[in-house]
């Protein structure tokens, strides 16, 4: 007898959002598990984000340095590589010089910024906040406001600033992404939250967090399987959101895959270890079903974007 291996069908679907203006990109979409192609519709692979700070960066690894070093601290030059060279489907601005634990630098300098990366490129554009709560709801008000027409996302969104970014989005047309630590309920309540302020449910993006290869992937494997679970199986609609994994941070501080091959030379080559680092924890979050992956190493891209083709997505 042939065998007839059995099939789910899911009640629930991922809603479909568009980012960007002058070149548009969809995420989301999916009624089935990631890649799972035989069992419903992928209409949209997962799609590559590529940090861009606005700064030069501190303290990251060589191998960084010698990948991306000429353009290095000017974020014009490093977000038209990422289109033009690195084949990113969309730039993520990090403001990480306005942290007031840092530079500090003003909102008009972040605008500025802002501003001219947005004209620099056509592919769409994330722009994430330093991470100081205050400071960001205070930033991304005013990068929302400078980028009204262009269809950013901007965040992340967190429990003590969500109100500010969440009017921002709406008041100047801004998609937002909303950050929680590695918790499917946390993750609801958030965009429940946000949609009680008045965002449009197409309008929210779900940041779980992520945890890179030996530091936590596992448990943030299983929080991202849940939530697509959740919203494919129990159609819930506050859990539909597509899902963003700003992955190349995490990775990156990791041991592995910055040390020196002469401080561990156990670990072999350097130059091939962060890339493999970052390519496993991204093929690990992609098959959790993260429809946004937020990477550094344009060699990393380059693997991920060779295996999301052989698996015929």
């Amino acid at each position: 007898m042939a065998f007839q291996a059995p099939l789910e069908s899911y009640s629930g679907k991922i809603r479909e959002i568009t980012l960007g203006s002058d070149t548009q990109v969809a995420v989301g979409g999916e009624n089935t598990l990631p890649f799972y192609t035989f069992e419903g519709n992928i209409p949209n692979r997962p799609r590559i984000a590529m940090e861009v700070y606005d700064t030069e960066p501190v303290g990251w690894a060589g191998e960084l340095k010698s990948a991306i070093g000429d353009v290095w601290g000017d974020p014009v030059a490093w977000a038209k590589k990422c289109e033009s060279e690195y084949g990113a489907d969309i730039v993520c601005l990090q403001l990480a010089s306005t942290d007031p634990n840092g530079a500090n630098r003003s909102v008009d300098e972040a605008v500025a910024t802002v501003k001219a990366v947005l004209e620099a490129v056509s592919i769409p554009v994330m722009v994430y906040g330093s991470g100081n709560a205050d400071k960001d709801g205070e930033i991304l008000k005013a990068v929302a406001e400078v980028a009204q027409g262009k269809n950013v996302v901007i965040g992340p969104a967190v429990e003590d600033n969500y109100k500010s970014v969440a009017a921002a989005a709406m008041g100047f047309g801004a998609k937002v992404a909303g950050e929680t630590p590695i918790d499917v309920n946390m993750a609801k309540q958030l965009n429940i939250l946000m949609s009680n302020l008045g965002v449009a449910v197409d309008s929210l993006l779900i940041d779980p967090s992520t945890g890179a290869l030996g530091y936590g992937l596992e448990y943030c494997f299983s929080v991202n399987e849940r939530i697509k679970l959740a919203a494919l199986t129990q159609n819930d609609n506050m859990l539909q959101s597509p899902t963003v994994s700003n992955l190349g941070r995490e990775v990156w501080k990791a041991k592995e895959a910055k040390i020196s091959q002469e401080d561990a030379p156990q670990w072999g080559d350097e130059k091939k270890r962060g890339i493999i680092w970052e390519t496993l924890t991204a093929i690990a979050v992609m098959m959790a079903g993260a429809d946004i992956l937020i990477m550094r190493h344009p060699e990393s891209v380059k693997l991920i974007k060779k295996t999301i083709a052989e698996f015929g997505v």
